[in-house]
């Protein structure tokens, strides 16, 4: 009987150490999911006709020339990711999983800042023309990731070790075990695989991992059950710093300008871990460079990777809010496309337990990976539609459009030029047009207390051919909330949100499982390597306190 391994490639959340930038980061650094004030986040974010409020200023500029007053404002808040995962049957019409069966849930919780500014207004003593000007600088979170996925199961079908020994084919073992091997195109975790034990070479340049059997037909089995877990981990927030400038004009236009700079912080990491429930079942027999017989036993393995990066950027935003009616409120705003430059991160590690004679533990980690680049994120639009009913309350509805098909990468480096120029495309050719549709409300049952609701629903930013295979694919968020004012300068906000998103497929590594031709090559059969479906739940709560003067 001959041994060998079966190997896992991660195709998870489309960040891979040892690589460049992807389209995936990209988005990550160009969606907006607003936050700001408990006041905008209760009413959906449906603020672009309405203004007066500091955390309205990052959707609307001209959201500071409506108030007729000073304020301040500070929103400590929480985040609250709720997530369940559990494997996908394989074949269709089946209930069957034979992998990640185990339905598991996990939730993470981090606190937040979504919102800190000031603005200053002067009364010009005017009773028409120029009556007011403002001038303030606001901080808004405008996008934020806080998840914490696990999942686990059984598994004798395939491992994640036969994906990393196919990715390992091709490169000799001089390649892989070179100082330089991290830096010279040679996958990462094949490297540590080779290194650690977690893949051998059987020659030909192809190499078997330490979980499977290769057996005298040359076919490739797991000879025993794996038990496997997986865990991910995303964390981080983005936020625009807004310099902005307001101008009131006669009670009946309300002109704003603003320089948005954008700083971004976000880091995932993920993990694989694969452990024999009985280790006597995969037994490696290997021979050394004098000829001995070398008997071990796979018992456990767990492979890392981690990436981070954090990115600032500059824009410009123009607004406009008309009243034309009493009670009638119709806002407008333009942001140019910011210019982001972004820093990386990105490391891998592996380690695996050998029981028997002649087993032990081994481990290895890649260096620190860094890479620079700069992203032109979209521009994009927003057109409002309010009505106030005196000091009852009010309605209102916005709608944003972002073309995240413009986005785009360069790079200061000559030897860059070509993957530049293959990712911007592959950027064109995934994403399309984005729209957000945002409703609110708010009611005064009494002067001092107002009652508010909101909702929003985003379609997704896929290009129109890709979305077209996909099912639909949307997010959704409701969100209420109180607001207290006192007869003085005093007030608070209260919000939660709630989000409904699509549960997120994730195929954990490549289909891989197979024999070997008479060549020596891998031929790989038809089954399916695990995916896990991921439902989550994202809370956000937040409560502003202000002072208006």
């Amino acid at each position: 009987m001959k041994k060998t391994a079966l190997t896992i490639l991660f195709s998870v959340a489309a960040i891979c150490a040892a690589s460049a930038q992807t389209v995936g980061d990209a988005f990550v650094l160009s969606e907006n999911n607003y936050e700001g004030t408990a006041r905008t986040i209760a009413l959906g974010n449906a603020v672009t006709a309405l203004g007066g409020d500091l955390g309205a200023v990052t959707i609307n500029p001209a959201a500071s020339a409506v108030a007729r007053y000073s304020q301040i404002t500070i929103t400590p808040g929480l985040s609250m990711t709720t997530s369940t995962a559990q494997g996908i049957p394989p074949w269709e019409n089946s209930n069957d999983l034979p992998y990640f069966q185990d339905k598991m849930r996990s939730s993470r919780t981090a606190f937040r800042l979504p919102n800190l500014g000031f603005t200053f207004n002067w009364d010009m003593g005017r009773q028409r023309g120029v009556k007011n000007l403002s001038f303030g600088f606001i901080a808004n979170v405008t996008n934020s990731w806080n998840e914490d996925v696990y999942a686990k199961g059984t598994n004798d079908m395939t491992s994640y070790l036969g994906a990393m020994a196919l990715g390992a084919g091709g490169f000799t073992p001089e390649q892989l075990m070179d100082e330089n091997a991290f830096n010279n195109g040679v996958p990462w975790n094949a490297a540590i695989g080779y290194y650690t034990g977690m893949i051998n070479h059987i020659g030909n340049n192809g190499y078997i991992g330490a979980t499977e059997v290769w057996y005298d037909d040359d076919s490739i089995e797991v000879p025993g059950t794996l038990n496997q877990s997986f865990g991910m981990l995303k964390n981080g927030s983005k936020s625009d710093y807004i310099f902005n400038f307001g101008m009131n004009i006669s009670d009946f236009v309300y002109l704003g300008a603003s320089l948005g700079i954008t700083s971004a912080s976000y880091s995932y990491s993920q993990y694989i871990k694969e452990a024999a429930v009985d280790y006597r079942d995969f037994e490696n027999i290997m021979i050394d460079d004098k000829g001995k017989e070398l008997v071990s036993y796979f018992d456990n393995m767990t492979y890392k990777s981690a990436y981070s990066l954090s990115s600032s950027g500059v824009y410009g935003k123009l607004g406009v809010i008309v009243t034309p009616l009493a009670g009638l409120r119709i806002g407008a705003a333009v942001q140019t496309p910011a210019v982001n430059n972004v820093k990386e991160w990105f490391r891998e590690s592996g380690e695996i337990k050998l029981a028997g004679p002649d087993g032990g533990n081994y481990n290895e980690s890649s260096p620190d990976g860094e890479n620079a680049y700069t992203l032109i994120s979209p521009f994009r639009a927003n057109l409002g539609l309010a009505y106030t009913f005196g000091s009852l309350g009010l309605i209102s509805a916005d709608y944003e459009i972002c073309n995240y098909g413009s986005m785009k990468y360069s790079s200061a480096s000559y030897s860059d030029r070509d993957y530049i120029a293959d990712l911007n495309s592959d950027i064109r050719r995934t994403y399309g047009t984005a729209q957000m549709l945002r409703l609110g409300a708010e009611i005064k049952p009494i002067q001092a207390l107002a009652i508010r609701a909101g909702y929003g629903l985003a379609t997704a930013p896929e290009a129109k051919e890709i979305a077209a295979t996909l099912p639909l694919l949307y997010e959704q968020n409701v969100s209420f909330g109180l607001g207290y004012s006192s007869k003085g300068s005093f007030f608070i906000d209260l919000a939660a949100r709630c989000s409904f998103v699509n549960d997120l497929a994730v195929k954990l590594y490549d289909d891989y499982y197979g024999s070997f031709d008479n060549n020596g090559n891998f031929v790989p059969d038809d089954r399916i390597s695990p995916s896990i479906c991921i439902h989550r739940m994202p809370w956000k709560f937040a409560m502003t306190l202000g002072w208006r003067f």
